[in-house]
């Protein structure tokens, strides 16, 4: 086959996260796999125009808004294209809206509480609706790929028919699950050296672990908060930090390779992940892997999957809970050590393979039933 992924970013993309690194790992398995795989997305300034990354070829073009029509025109006016992969965050590309067109929708979970997070008023109730409304139509007969029950269960609630929906989980690769294997040989640090792995934009609510860390610093000096990651809501939350008096506590490290990732991971007892919404949230098992327990808000939707709670981690209810249940771990350090290695178990579970052969045996069945 010749497979198409319509998507609004890249790994290189500077605001890139889970979703991109989803689309990058079923790809790369299609490829590998025998078929060709063209994945089409914005040109952030600083990227080529085409690039081959481990046998994908990514073509760039267009800007945060107008990546939606090119892509979309080019795609719907080649005959070579097999199937078509609609990968929707929040917004639709639109492919199924075109008759004949084979067409697979990657949809990692429902942005209802992003839209009002991130675009308060009217530019928010907009984009739910299309996100509700709109996106449901586009992709009416056609198979739509999550990541999580939790995330299907949202797609269904919004008129999904329950049989179009189906599970393809986030992978991880061999070589990143064999070099986990030496994790848990090492000795795991204090839990009091905290951890956040993630985007920072409004609906990760990274401001939650810094309320934490302030919270619980009077009565631990040793505690420490390591954020990598970076986005548009670096700078606020910089300054809340500054406000906090948290700036000997808190390193903001940024975009940082794979090894220094490792690193900071490997140096840190405990994860925090207060996000406001995840459709499994790739992070948590990257963090798993090397040993850390995750706590998360059960309401997040897909943590209530990639954290056991109990056993690899714990998923609170509020702000409140989040504080309680970090300061409950710090008095524990050997349960979190115990959480920790269930927690890597549970990631290497994560096996890259499976997921990209399920997701062909999709993209056949989506061929098949519309072949000529």
């Amino acid at each position: 086959m010749r497979v198409l992924f319509l998507a609004w970013r890249d790994p290189r993309h500077p605001e890139a996260g889970g979703s991109e690194l989803y689309v990058q790992a079923i790809a790369e398995q299609l490829v590998r796999r025998g078929h060709e795989v063209v994945v089409r997305v914005a040109r952030p300034r600083g990227l080529r125009r085409d690039e081959n990354i481990d046998g994908v070829r990514y073509e760039r073009a267009g800007g945060r808004m107008s990546v939606y029509p090119l892509g979309l025109l080019r795609a719907v006016r080649e005959p070579r294209t097999t199937v078509i992969v609609d990968v929707v965050n929040g917004v639709p590309f639109g492919a199924g809206l075109f008759p004949r067109r084979r067409v697979v929708a990657v949809i990692h979970h429902v942005h209802r509480a992003q839209w009002r997070m991130i675009y308060p008023g009217l530019g928010g109730r907009l984009g739910w609706f299309v996100e509700s409304r709109i996106a449901p139509l586009a992709n009416r007969g056609h198979p739509v790929v999550t990541v999580s029950e939790a995330s299907r269960n949202d797609l269904i609630d919004l008129g999904y028919p329950h049989d179009s929906v189906h599970v393809v989980r986030n992978g991880l690769p061999q070589d990143v699950i064999a070099r986990g294997a030496s994790s848990l040989t090492r000795s795991r640090p204090r839990p009091t050296r905290l951890i956040v792995l993630a985007r920072l934009v409004p609906h990760k609510q990274v401001e939650h672990a810094l309320l934490t860390a302030a919270a619980l610093a009077p009565r631990w000096p040793d505690l420490s908060l390591d954020v990598i990651g970076d986005g548009w809501w670096r700078s606020k939350l910089e300054r809340q930090c500054r406000e906090l008096a948290l700036e000997d506590r808190v390193t903001f490290h940024g975009h940082v390779t794979e090894a220094r990732k490792i690193e900071i991971l490997d140096s840190s007892g405990l994860m925090l992940m207060p996000s406001a919404k995840e459709g499994w949230c790739l992070a948590v098992s990257e963090a798993g892997l090397r040993g850390i327990p995750t706590i998360g808000y059960r309401h997040s939707g897909g943590l209530a999957e990639s954290i056991k709670d109990g056993e690899s981690g714990w998923l609170v209810a509020d702000l409140t809970d989040l504080i309680r249940t970090t300061e409950e771990a710090l008095r524990a350090p050997s349960e979190v050590v115990v959480r920790g290695r269930n927690a890597h178990r549970h990631a290497r579970t994560l096996d890259r393979t499976g997921p990209g052969a399920r997701f062909e045996r999709i993209l056949a069945k989506e061929n098949a039933q519309r072949s000529p």
